[in-house]
């Protein structure tokens, strides 16, 4: 019999870089190829995305990746994927719909192989089966992926909830998910990321009641800030917009581009009249406004960040607006966004991050709901997925409680597979994993030693000094030159440091002035050792040595 293998190459002990592999013999599918965020240990991160060395090494037998969704956690990192391996992608139209724009801007968008499914679909890949099973998110056309191998059904949940007044009608197939509960489901991989909400969480309906509540009763113009993929919550602004006579206008480029796609396809229903643009704006008082905008999570480039500090062209902030975060932070995020927050309250508006009538609700199940998948699908394995450490543990004790036991429960980690043959499950071997960061100019592979020197540089400053030597003669030619940048110390703390590289370069014969990696060194470690003792700082030092 066959072996099945199912890991993660992210996604697992952390929010975001969701990619999931499941293996059968010489079949490879791919579920989901998303990217996470920084955090503040990684200046001039943009990006984080996995480490696709496995999935090159096996590139033969890969036959597709299958997205759930269109979120910049399951697809965000697709395009560097699909610059290394060619490999046929599967998605809902409008999944497709919404990745398009990035794809054309970052691969050769006419080589690739785009094909689309409906949920409900059975596509063969291989000896492998995939079926799209509905699920309710906060964006259209979610989809759980049923994988048919030789032992059972490896069911990935995506992000999902039971919501049973959704804005957009379309609820969760619960009817299916039991059908493949009686069919034989070998290991469901679940999100876990609400685990620690107990009950069952808000529909995304009860936010119209919020958004109704602030619209009402603001004084003057109304913004709200969302993900630009949060297709629901515009469909609700529109619509509450219209009741109480406010125009929308919208500013942030993906956001437009994802409205303008979602209305051509149905997805968006804009009543007439409603929607505006920024140079319309002038036409109508203050209390008849409301402005859509991107800038969520605190991106230093985002509409709303950018006009938090003034510096956003084409609108400003004034006294007496109103702005609506209707967003859950990502982790790692906070600090950026109470910035923003700050500076918005500086600015005279009136900031709505957390209210009794909701502004926002959670796209992920809350621990009923997790429940409610686990009872729907009666799983033989668990293995909890898209969450942290703390996420992971407390789902693997709500299997307990339920009465799995414990040898059928998996706490995964990226890279090591959980391997299934007819009689057992185990942890296999770890295979090849990690993280690649892509810096803001789109470079990817920041290695570390990068990082540590940014880091150093942010916290201690940079010192660059400049030794001139004559290597034919084996002597100092001049005065070495030092320039500080962002070092801070007592004031004429550091007013020696030349003497004592002076002293340091004159300590050395005539030979080993001639080696330049020598002298080099020398310098670096004389101006490393002396501005630690004086300062207590350890800044980058930048020696060049000019041979003259």
């Amino acid at each position: 019999m066959a072996l099945v293998e199912v890991f993660a190459l992210g996604g697992v002990g952390e929010i975001g870089k969701n990619c999931y592999v499941v293996r059968q013999d010489d079949d490879i599918i791919v579920i989901d190829c998303g990217l996470a965020f920084p955090n503040e240990e990684m200046p001039g991160v943009d990006i984080v995305i996995p480490d696709f060395t496995y999935l090159l090494e096996n590139s033969d037998k890969v036959r597709g990746v299958f997205l759930t969704h269109a979120h910049e956690d399951h697809v965000g990192s697709l395009p560097y994927l699909l610059n290394q391996l060619e490999v046929p992608v599967y998605a809902t139209e409008f999944t497709h719909a919404l990745i398009r724009s990035k794809l054309e801007e970052k691969t050769d968008f006419r080589s690739l192989t785009l094909k689309t499914f409906a949920p409900g679909d059975i596509i063969q890949v291989g000896a492998l089966s995939v079926e799209p099973v509905r699920v309710t998110h906060s964006i259209p056309d979610t989809c759980a992926m049923a994988v048919r191998t030789q032992h059972g059904i490896v069911l990935f949940t995506s992000d999902f909830k039971f919501d049973f007044t959704p804005v957009d009608g379309k609820l969760t197939n619960m009817a299916r998910l039991g059908e493949l509960g009686k069919e034989g489901v070998l290991v469901l991989l679940s999100d876990s990321t609400n685990i620690e909400r107990p009950g069952w969480g808000p529909t995304e309906s009860a936010v119209s009641d919020g958004l109704r509540h602030v619209m009402t009763h603001a004084p003057g113009r109304v913004m709200l800030t969302t993900f630009a993929s949060n297709i629901h919550r515009m469909q609700q602004v529109y619509t509450v917009a219209a009741e109480v006579g406010r125009k929308v206008a919208v500013v942030g480029r993906r956001m437009e581009q994802n409205i303008e796609i979602c209305s051509r396809m149905g997805y968006l229903q804009i009543p007439k009249g409603v929607r505006i643009n920024l140079d319309e704006m002038q036409f109508y008082k203050p209390e008849q406004l409301m402005i859509l905008t991107t800038g969520s999570q605190g991106e230093p480039m985002s509409a709303l960040v950018q006009m938090s500090k003034g510096e956003y062209g084409r609108l400003q902030v004034r006294e007496g607006d109103t702005v609506i975060y209707s967003a859950r932070p990502i982790p790692g995020n906070e600090a950026a966004i109470w910035r923003t927050i700050n500076r918005l309250f500086r600015q005279g508006a009136t900031v709505v991050y957390d209210s009794q009538s909701p502004i926002h609700v959670s796209g992920h199940a809350y621990r009923e709901e997790l429940k409610m998948m686990i009872n729907l699908t009666r799983p033989f394995y668990l293995a909890p997925v898209h969450g942290e450490p703390r996420h992971q543990h407390l789902y693997r004790q709500m299997g307990l409680d339920m009465g799995f036991p414990d040898h059928r429960i998996f706490t995964l980690n990226d890279g090591i597979p959980l391997c299934l043959d007819d009689t057992k499950a185990y942890l296999g071997e770890q295979q090849p994993c990690g993280r690649v960061l892509v810096d803001t100019s789109g470079a990817t592979g920041v290695p570390d030693d990068v990082l540590r020197d940014r880091t150093n540089v942010a916290r201690d400053g940079v010192i660059v000094v400049t030794v001139a030597i004559d290597p034919e003669r084996g002597e100092l030619v001049g005065q070495p030159s030092i320039q500080f940048r962002g070092v801070h110390a007592e004031d004429g703390a550091l007013d020696d440091t030349i003497e004592v590289v002076e002293d340091a370069l004159r300590a050395l014969d005539v030979n080993d002035l001639r080696d330049v990696d020598k002298v080099r060194h020398l310098v670096s470690d004389t101006i490393r050792r002396f501005v630690h003792k004086r300062a207590s700082v350890r800044p980058l030092v930048l020696p060049t040595i000019i041979e003259v």
